[in-house]
């Protein structure tokens, strides 16, 4: 498949490349597009799809629901103790009424 000087410049223009006419001339588009065309015959029917063509069995770890319980441990590191009774951070106010 070959393509001539015109179609060659329009596709440069519609990609947005600035392409000169000797490089238009040494361009192999129909190659590519033959190329292409080929890949699109092959059959693909049952192949599963791949993320990676490298397959990996990924460690997998329970999904376990830790409570955390470290309300007090974070609240020691407060630096003011106002809120530190009632269990939050007390921070100074930012908005004015």
């Amino acid at each position: 498949m070959s393509f001539s000087k015109r179609q060659l410049s329009k596709f440069a223009h519609l990609i947005r490349i600035d392409a000169s006419d000797e490089e238009l001339e040494r361009m192999q588009v129909g190659n590519v597009i033959e190329w292409l065309d080929k890949l699109q015959q092959i059959d693909t029917k049952g192949a599963k799809p791949l993320l990676s063509p490298a397959e990996h069995d990924l460690p997998m770890r329970d999904d376990v629901v830790l409570d955390g319980n470290y309300r007090d441990a974070i609240l020691a590191n407060v630096p003011d103790d106002a809120g530190k009774s009632r269990g939050y951070f007390a921070v100074p106010k930012v908005i004015d009424e």
